[in-house]
């Protein structure tokens, strides 16, 4: 069974974190959720979120994938978390999978690991300043490592991507038709 970390900052974009922990639950797959201080994560839109530890006592050698979900304030709480910044570069040289969704591939390039081409919210490529912006796409493979997509409403699919990376063609369409995505 894969075994997935998904970050979560005060700020988070709630469609895009719950939709990844619910495709990937639904597929068999591990996710543990960890919050950067307290447990407690109110999310951008005021939801708020029990998160399953908190970063500091999570090893990111334990996880086969690390999952960030974007949010306006989320995706900047993260890129100033020294810990999860660490734990990217050290899952990356690795050759891990990392996927970033919304505005969370600032926090891949914060890193240092987001190279090639890669999609987002539009107007953060501004931000993020990287050639290899695929506008016209809703998610993107780069490099085989590194899973970027572009907001709330290509979360369904950016799960789905995900989930066929962990687990095979086969669950991720038997997920994908049980949700009539």
């Amino acid at each position: 069974m894969s075994r997935v970390l998904v970050p979560l900052a005060e700020g988070f974009e709630e469609v895009e974190a719950i939709s990844i922990i619910d495709i990937l639950h639904r597929g068999g797959v591990d996710v543990v959720t960890a919050a950067l201080a307290k447990q407690s994560v109110k999310g951008a839109n005021g939801v708020i979120v029990t998160a399953d530890t908190v970063l500091e006592s999570v090893k990111e050698s334990d996880f086969d994938m690390i999952i960030l979900p974007g949010g306006n304030e989320g995706h900047k709480n993260l890129a100033e978390c020294p810990k999860l910044l660490e734990m990217l570069q050290a899952h990356e040289s690795a050759g891990k999978t990392l996927a970033a969704i919304c505005a969370a591939p600032y926090v891949l390039k914060t890193a240092g690991v987001l190279k090639g081409e890669y999609t987002c919210y539009p107007s953060m490529e501004n931000a993020i300043g990287l050639d290899g912006y695929a506008a016209d796409k809703k998610v993107v493979l780069n490099d085989e490592n590194i899973i970027t997509s572009q907001g709330p409403a290509t979360a369904i699919d950016f799960a789905l991507f995900v989930l066929e990376k962990l687990e095979g063609k086969l669950k991720a369409a038997s997920i994908r038709q049980a949700v009539l995505a």
